[in-house]
Parts: structure tokens; sequence; C-alpha cells
């Protein structure tokens, strides 16, 4: 075979995504430019304008922006079928998913200018908003990469968020500490994640089932708890403080994001921090790279000295930890109590954008911030009175966690040895 025949194959290799895929991601790029022109541009009038807002809190004040909404939807129609063109033009190339990024970012745009026409828009608000909603689908994400990565499948994060949450606030309460309430938090979440470790390394359980019930058995455990309990000692067991909002000096002045990224509270910043650390971690140091071998070829990493379970059962219990201070965002550092199902499924919202993000940390965090802008929009668009019923705004983000897992991504390549049982040789 010549090398010119062999070029297609070794871009595709390179880039992670097959020349087939990255037609069907152009052609949708396309189809969203052209949904933009046609439904969100030339279908309102040619007069239409919206008032973008930026000022929050202490950051240098920027004045409205008052935009022709017509022309500025046309222009970023333009910029969602160039960059499906390219990508169907070419088919070749490391930037697919940048592309389709910037497609999907501009029709975004697009729809929330459309949606404030004749009428203002807090664009730093919704930022602000777009990422306190991805704060705890970013532990999440984190968990079952840290879990994955190394060989286990990790679908009990809704557990860890739901035992996070449950004991962060009642340690919070009765102790009167935060702090406490975030070490019981973590430790709940690492409890989790032993109880899967446990079942599918010692026993060979299937993982996916396994998974499944310490979901249930979290559900139904802090139900159970909840009702008998703490709906009788309310005051004293479910009535933490939160966390306060923390700006860092001068970051948080800087227009439009300083307001978003340094103003937050601690989970806030653990977050971001937690992304940063295990980017670096998993492929920048020896512990990364033994965690990538034992979830690739377990049986390499054996031979050359690795303990292949020690590996993993310190990942799955660490990831637990992280799951459980996802848990802890939606009681001491969100809403102040515990309610039954507290986290609404997010945990498997969490799992969506580790998938999407294809087990690595920034792309797995990117993907939060897309499920959390889905999340957000719904409220913002309630607000401006546009009018789509409601049941549908509550759809979106689980519609954007279908349509970006099954028809975005489509097949994907998970570590080797992700889901498989090992037995020492």
């Amino acid at each position: 075979m010549s090398a010119a025949a062999l070029a297609p194959a070794v871009a595709a290799a390179r880039s992670g995504v097959s020349p087939g895929r990255r037609m069907r991601m152009g052609v949708f790029c396309v189809g969203l430019g052209v949904l933009t022109a046609w439904t969100l541009s030339l279908g309102i009038s040619a007069s239409s304008r919206a008032t973008i807002e930026f000022n929050a809190g202490d950051a240098l004040s920027l004045s409205p922006l008052t935009i022709p909404v017509r022309s500025v939807n046309l222009a970023l129609a333009l910029v969602c079928i160039l960059a499906g063109g390219y990508m169907v033009a070419r088919r070749q190339g490391r930037h697919s998913f940048a592309l389709l990024g910037l497609g999907l970012v501009a029709f975004a745009l697009a729809f929330v200018i459309w949606a404030a026409r004749g009428t203002s828009l807090d664009f730093t608000g919704m930022l602000q908003l777009t990422l306190a909603d991805a704060i705890p689908l970013m532990f999440g994400a984190m968990s079952g990469v840290m879990c994955e990565r190394s060989g286990v499948i990790n679908i009990a994060i809704e557990g860890q968020f739901l035992a996070g949450a449950f004991l962060g606030a009642v340690i919070a309460s009765s102790a009167g500490s935060l702090w406490l309430g975030v070490a019981a938090a973590a430790g709940g979440g690492a409890l989790m994640g032993a109880i899967l470790a446990f079942l599918v390394l010692r026993y060979q359980a299937d993982q996916i089932i396994v998974g499944v019930v310490v979901v249930t058995f979290a559900t139904g455990l802090t139900d159970f708890l909840t009702t008998q309990v703490l709906n009788n000692h309310q005051t004293t067991l479910n009535s933490p403080s939160t966390f306060p909002d923390i700006a860092v000096p001068l970051l948080d002045r800087i227009p439009v994001l300083g307001p978003v990224v340094f103003d937050q509270n601690v989970f806030g910043y653990m977050a971001i921090c937690l992304v940063v650390f295990l980017q670096v971690a998993l492929f920048r140091t020896r512990w990364g790279l033994r965690v990538r071998a034992v979830g690739e070829h377990p049986r390499a990493a054996e031979t050359v000295g690795i303990s292949v379970i020690s590996v993993r059962y310190f990942n799955v219990i660490a990831g637990g930890a992280v799951g459980g201070l996802g848990g802890a965002v939606f009681t001491i550092g969100g809403t102040g109590s515990f309610t039954s199902e507290i986290s609404s499924g997010l945990g498997y919202v969490a799992l969506a954008a580790m998938i999407f993000g294809r087990w690595i940390p920034f792309r797995a965090a990117a993907a939060t911030l897309l499920f959390g802008f889905a999340n957000c929009l719904q409220n913002f668009l309630s607000v401006l009175n546009v009018p789509i019923p409601p049941p549908f705004l509550e759809m979106a983000p689980y519609l954007v966690t279908i349509l970006a897992v099954a028809g975005l991504v489509g097949r994907v390549r998970p570590p080797a040895a992700d889901g498989q049982p090992y037995v020492r040789g």
C-alpha cells in the first residue's frame, strides 16, 4: 500500500477522529449554521436589537452593548458553516473537536442573542451561573477520570454525590465546622469508592452492575435517613452554614471574567485546581504514567513491577473522595441543607461529560461547562419569557447530554483495560 493511501488513516489515528466521523461532525456544524441563519437571523425583524450587560460586583465597568440581532447572528451562522465546511473539505488534521466547539459556541451565542432581542441580558451573570452549575460536574468528571484511567468503570458517581452531600450537611451542622463537613463528604465518597473497589477488584464482579448497586444503595440509605432522622432534627443536623465567596484581590476586577472565575467559594477554586492538577499529574508525572499503563496494559505494567490491584484500589477510593466533594457542593457549598436525591441524576451527567471529554481532564472540564450552560440556559430563557414550553426547558441539560455523547462523540476509545477484571497470572 502506498504512502498516499496510508495518509488518511495516519491522520485519523493522530487526531483520534475517523474521516467518516469528521464528515458527520462537519455536516452537523453546517446544519447548525443553516439553522442559525434561517431561524435566528433571517426569521426575525431587521430592526431587532439586544442589549448585553457585562457588569457584576466590583469589576471594572463596561458600557452595555446594543447589537443588531440579525446581522450578528448571520455572522455567527457563517462561523458555524465555515467550521463545518472546513472539516468536510479537508477531513484531515487534529482540530476537529476545536472546530466543533467553535461551531457550538457560535450557535449558543446566536441563540442567547436571539432570546434577548428587545430586552437586556446579564451576560456576566449567565457565565457565573454556568460555572456554578458546572462545579459539581467537574468533581464528578474528575472522579470518573481517576477511576477509568486505571481501568475501573465508575457508574457510582451519583452515589458518591449523595453520600458526600448527606455527610457534609450532617457533620457540618452537628460539629459546627464547615471544614469537618468537607472532610466527612470526602470520606463518604471514599466509602462508596471503597465498596465499588472491593467488589470489582476482590471478587471481579461486573463493574457496571456494582456501580448501579452502589447508587441504589446510597439513594435508598440517604432517603431513609432523611425521612427518619433529618426531618425530625432539621435544626441540629440539617442546617449547616455555607462557604462564602472569596474574591481574589485585583483579579476579581477584570471585566467579565473577573467576577466569574476569581470570585468563587472554596469549592470553585478546588475544582479548578483539581482539573489542572489531574491534567499535569496524568500526563507529566510517574504516577500518571503508572495509572495510564494499568488502564491500558495491566499485564505489561505488572511485569515491570507495578501492582495493578494497588493502583486501582487507590484510584477508585481517591476518585470516590473527589466525587464526595462534588456532593458537598450541593449542600455546604450551595443550598445549605440536604434533601432526598439532591443531586438529581447529575452524577450521570458528569459521567457523560467525562466520556465527551475522552477521559482527558481539560476536555472533560470543558464538557461540564457545556452542560452547565445548558442548565443555566433554562433559567435565563424562563426569565426572558421565551415562547418555549417549560418542560422542554427542563429537558435541556439532559437533551444536551444525549446529543453530545450519542450524537457527536459516537464511538469512542476508552482506556483499553477499562472495565476488564484483572487476575494476577
